[in-house]
């Protein structure tokens, strides 16, 4: 039991930088992306035995889950939350370093499956099999997700240059 322990705490220790960057392209905020891996990394490490013996790749294992929980969360809280009143004291939002840059913005701005494959494929630079096998999609799926993506975040940036912002 100890020996399976030590074997989670080296796998949590050598990928929690690659699982925390890619939380945080997931979901737009280091905020958002801690709670994100805290919540996978606790589901997998209770059943981190079963995983380490019968996964070849814990980390795509554990990007795959990030994936869908993330979605998951997404489509719970996707729905339009009415206040009665409006609070006497605004909220003081915390400002992300990357929160005023064009491409971070339309990034964000993509449904959760289209910015999971875009992420997968550009930032973890992964093949669209590996990205299909993450996702538990066809690579059909991949293809057309990532020209959606593409497609618009092609229309988004290029309203901002034509713009002027950038």
């Amino acid at each position: 039991m100890a020996a399976t322990e030590d074997d989670f705490a080296e796998f949590v220790r050598v990928a929690l930088p690659g699982l925390m960057r890619y939380g945080h392209a997931l979901t737009g905020n280091p905020h958002d992306a801690a709670d994100l891996v805290q919540t996978v990394l606790e589901k997998v490490g209770a059943r981190w035995n079963k995983i380490s013996r019968t996964t070849d790749d814990p980390t795509a294992y554990v990007r795959k889950a990030m994936a869908n929980a993330h979605i998951s969360r997404w489509r719970r809280t996707r729905r339009e939350t009415l206040l009665a009143e409006f609070p006497d004291v605004p909220a003081i939002p915390q400002q992300d370093r990357l929160e005023n840059e064009p491409v971070w913005q339309a990034l964000r701005d993509l449904p959760p499956r289209q910015r999971a494959v875009v992420v997968l494929r550009y930032y973890e630079g992964l093949s669209e099999l590996e990205i299909a096998d993450t996702l538990g999609v066809s690579c059909g799926t991949v293809k057309s997700q990532a020209s959606k993506a593409l497609t618009s975040l092609r229309k988004r940036l290029g309203e901002t240059v034509e713009g002027g912002d950038v």
